[in-house]
């Protein structure tokens, strides 16, 4: 199966720039009500992801923070626990599904290793459940 029928693509995914700052990743994840959001270059490349426990380990590590200073404070300057391992356009079900299981989502880049989507893991557990769901009524 191909897996870019599970994909959600950039241009409907909430994403950042590693130029950002805290305060409009604070503000973009609230918006979107996002627990972990892809991270990006200006080349449009994959290049992590920020958890809410990333920001706040490293708001931990700043003394008397509030916005106004998280306006000068880089996203690129935190650090990540542990990235989100993408896969490419052309990987197999079997790659896609051994990152879903540790992944709330998977990042999906093209050959340019340029960033075109995610596949969520509920988007995979809905496809198995109506699958399993049909296997059954036959």
């Amino acid at each position: 199966m191909n897996i870019l029928f599970f994909l959600k693509p950039k241009s409907e995914v909430a994403f950042i720039y590693d130029y950002c700052t805290l305060r409009q990743v604070l503000e973009t994840m609230e918006y979107h009500k996002y627990a972990s959001i892809p991270m990006l270059n200006r080349e449009g490349e994959y290049v992590g992801t920020i958890t809410e426990g990333d920001l706040l380990w490293g708001i931990k590590s700043y003394q008397n923070m509030d916005l106004k200073r998280a306006e000068n404070i880089f996203i690129q300057d935190f650090p990540r626990k542990a990235d989100y391992e993408a896969v490419s356009a052309d990987a197999d079900m079997e790659d896609l599904l051994r990152k879903a299981m540790n992944q709330n989502f998977v990042p999906v880049v093209d050959d340019q290793k340029k960033f075109i989507g995610i596949i969520t893991r509920k988007t995979i557990i809905e496809y198995c459940y109506e699958r399993m769901q049909e296997m059954e009524s036959e």
